[in-house]
């Protein structure tokens, strides 16, 4: 049997085809205190949301989510999109067609600017597939202080990262970025105690390569921030082993503890993995829906408070940072910094 060529591509539409059936700052120091509860919104009332990006198929996803699907109640609706992001991803530029005619039959306005789009919303989904551009889009949300929840990749680079976060302090304007995989649901139970401490875990994910972002970044961000999830900050160092098809990175925790990704880029690919506790072992993934963090995201509009500690998020990066030091050279162990 002809062995199906691995594609970012595909993998999207598997994972929308899945949807369509089933269904971060945190703070610089503390999401529970940075943004006061005197700002929690009321369900009752209706909130514009608008989309920057409609060249990815979670635009189309999360619209259709929460205009017409399983959180249509919750009173919010997406109202206005602005459709450019990606300038040179071939994938993302073409789907982006697609995706503006689907988000029009949802009742989404396109508007010509991100500054049209601010001026008659309340909250936005930064969706730009590339993560090259978010730091431009992001400071123009900041300026007018709305709460945005900007999707994985954060950024393409580390440096990048950090001028997120800054910005958002600077502007006292909340926002977190996560991948689905964060709120699976075995992976919920997990990080939930489901088999005590966590002692390990060894993820899997598909883990295409663009030349603009951090290598993991890219695509295997969602077996990374799967692997963050249930084994929390903490790691110091890691070290890297590449081949054309495959990665194996390799996580030391300042307690002794390991965590593993293993990146594929050729043959069967999924995102997966297993995490070790005190009290069992559990399965992490698969991919089911994008309910769970759309879910988290309308109440992180609500309350203005992220779900997690951005700390976590720039951890995450600097593992992937040292990661791609580390492929340099040659799978020395190198500190994240």
């Amino acid at each position: 049997m002809k062995k199906k060529k691995l594609s970012r591509r595909i993998f999207l539409e598997k994972m929308l085809a899945t949807t369509a059936i089933v269904s971060s700052v945190g703070s610089v120091v503390n999401p529970q205190r940075s943004f006061s509860m005197e700002h929690k919104v009321s369900r009752k009332s209706f909130h514009k949301i608008g989309i920057i990006g409609l060249d990815t198929s979670h635009s189309e996803v999360f619209s259709k989510i929460i205009n017409e699907g399983e959180l249509k109640s919750r009173g919010f609706k997406v109202v206005a999109a602005y459709p450019h992001g990606s300038k040179d991803i071939a994938s993302a530029l073409d789907m982006k067609q697609g995706v503006i005619d689907a988000v029009r039959r949802l009742g989404v306005e396109i508007v010509d600017s991100i500054e049209q789009l601010l001026a008659n919303v309340d909250f936005v989904l930064l969706e730009s597939n590339d993560g090259k551009v978010h730091l431009e889009q992001a400071k123009l949300v900041f300026s007018e202080k709305k709460p945005v929840f900007i999707d994985k990749p954060l950024a393409g680079s580390l440096k990048d990262v950090k001028e997120i976060i800054a910005l958002s302090k600077h502007h006292q304007t909340p926002f977190f970025s996560s991948s689905a995989l964060r709120y699976d649901t075995n992976v919920v139970k997990v990080k939930n105690g489901a088999i005590g401490p966590v002692t390990g875990a060894d993820v899997y994910t598909p883990a295409e390569i663009d030349p603009g972002h951090l290598d993991m970044a890219w695509y295997g961000i969602h077996g990374v921030e799967m692997l963050f999830t249930v084994m929390g900050p903490g790691c110091q160092s890691v070290r890297r082993v590449h081949t054309e098809g495959t990665d194996m990175l390799v996580g030391m925790w300042t307690d002794g503890r390991v965590g593993t990704v293993r990146g594929i880029r050729k043959g069967a690919a999924s995102i997966s993995g297993v995490a070790f506790g005190e009290k069992g072992i559990s399965p992490l993934g698969p991919f089911t829906t994008y309910v769970p963090l759309v879910d988290k995201i309308l109440t992180f509009f609500e309350t203005r408070i992220p779900p997690f500690y951005i700390e976590e998020t720039l951890e995450i990066f600097q593992f992937m940072h040292a990661a791609d030091v580390s492929k340099a050279k040659n799978g020395k162990e190198i500190k994240l910094k």
